[in-house]
């Protein structure tokens, strides 16, 4: 992939959310040549699903839009320091999304601690759409869990695996 923009999109994706896959979409469309969604293990979030299986919501999820070329795409687990990660695979760009005003002071501290221990691996910052501001996984959690509809906020198979993990119908 030599002089191709690759860029890694890091997450936990429990679950993948309709914002998550709108900076997908956008972040494979006009940022880079090559994305990988990097599904990070994060035992110590307690995840609600398995790497294995946020991994296989994404690639379907990814899929399903029919919004990015195949192969254009690709899902990998990571569980170490994200600009060490990024360089072994080779790429070039961090794509971050910023959902609120909250989000930016967080992100621009971690970019700037990116650039001091990998200056070639630049962060790229991309606003959630209006439509997504405010979707976090959490909240779609605790929604479901609550027995609560979050078929506005993640695609239908994820709502579906949703409703069967916290038993709703």
């Amino acid at each position: 992939m030599a002089n191709q923009k690759v860029g890694v999109y890091p997450g936990t994706f429990d679950p993948i959310t309709n914002g998550h896959l709108d900076i997908i979409v956008r972040a494979a469309t006009h940022v880079v040549d090559h994305l990988i969604v990097a599904v990070a293990l994060n035992a110590g979030k307690g995840p609600l699903f398995s790497v294995e299986e946020r991994c296989r919501m994404v690639e379907e999820e990814v899929a399903k839009s029919g919004a990015v070329e195949p192969g254009k795409i690709e899902v990998r687990t990571f569980d170490n320091l994200l600009v060490k990660f990024a360089a072994d695979v080779g790429a070039n760009v961090v794509v971050r999304g910023l959902r609120a005003v909250s989000d930016f002071e967080y992100e621009f501290q971690m970019a700037a601690m990116n650039s001091k221990l990998h200056p070639e691996v630049e962060t790229v910052f991309l606003m959630a759409s209006d439509r997504n501001q405010f979707i976090s996984s959490r909240f779609v959690k605790e929604i479901g869990m609550l027995g609560g509809n979050v078929r506005h906020f993640v695609p239908a198979g994820i709502a579906d695996a949703l409703e069967k993990t916290y038993g709703q119908t």
